[in-house]
């Protein structure tokens, strides 16, 4: 299998790929507040690239439960001079985390490579064309709901099938509106939506989301679910993320999205030693 990005080839013959976590906001999460400017921004980056992360995931808005929009014109602000300095700095892929056309054709200009949609291109219809024309790798993403109000009462009658079943549709759909399957890659979408017990369910049903023939992201790192499990704080994780990253190589993902880039390729490294991944279990 391979990702198309920009003229770049992704290939998952090796350890799984390893996407670096970089808000540069005020309100993330886990590491909101901390690379708000440039300047530490990129070199925040520039550490994970060090450190082993193949691509960079920038982000200007965040989508914790909650979470309030910010306007284009802000999240443009906060990311491009970021994606332009890590560009003129490194070759390392770079991917803008937004919703939002105007984000994106910036962000592209500016030198990223892909555009991870938390909406799956269905909250700006206009993607679809930024994404078609730049020839840039996309991340399509699952989420009940909008994050403002995702995490109230999620409910499905089998998360694992309908979550396919809408990436599934999201593929056939963008691909039969012109954009090259072999630039799409699916997101289950863990904690945007879901109870514990749906993220547990999404882990042990990636077989299902391999199947769809395009590489398969999956983003654990730090997240709330890890927290209830284990009673761990957010900056208390560590373990559980790396544990539901194992388990998610295991189960055929190809691509990790972090925050601890170091241990995280340490961990890929040797499961991609000890045979993993090979071919994901049939389910």
């Amino acid at each position: 299998m391979e990702w198309r990005v920009r003229g770049r080839v992704v290939r998952f013959d090796g350890p799984a790929v390893i996407m670096g976590i970089l808000n540069v906001t005020p309100d993330s999460f886990s590491d909101g507040g901390r690379y708000t400017e440039p300047g530490p921004a990129i070199e925040r980056g520039l550490q994970m690239v060090r450190e082993g992360a193949s691509i960079l995931d920038i982000g200007g808005e965040s989508s914790r439960p909650g979470a309030e929009p910010v306007s284009a014109a802000e999240e443009i602000r906060r990311v491009v001079p970021v994606l332009a300095g890590l560009a003129a700095a490194s070759d390392v892929l770079l991917s803008v985390d937004t919703t939002k056309a105007e984000v994106a054709e910036q962000a592209l200009a500016a030198g990223a490579h892909i555009i991870n949609d938390i909406s799956a291109l269905t909250a700006d219809p206009a993607l679809e064309d930024v994404a078609s024309r730049h020839g840039a790798g996309v991340v399509l993403m699952h989420m009940q709901g909008t994050p403002r109000t995702m995490q109230r009462e999620p409910s499905y009658e089998d998360v694992v099938e309908e979550v396919a079943r809408y990436l599934e549709e999201r593929v056939r759909t963008l691909a039969e509106a012109g954009l090259d399957p072999a630039c799409l890659a699916v997101d289950p979408g863990l904690g945007f939506g879901k109870t514990v017990e749906h993220n547990v369910a999404l882990l042990r049903g990636l077989p299902r989301l391999a199947r769809l023939g395009r590489p398969v992201l999956v983003g654990a790192s730090r997240k709330s679910f890890l927290g209830r499990l284990t009673g761990r704080a957010v900056d208390e994780r560590l373990a559980p993320s790396l544990a539901a990253l194992a388990f998610s190589v295991q189960q055929g993902a190809h691509i990790l999205r972090v925050h601890d880039v170091k241990e995280s390729c340490e961990v890929a490294y040797l499961l991609a030693k000890f045979g993993l991944p090979t071919e994901p279990p049939a389910s």
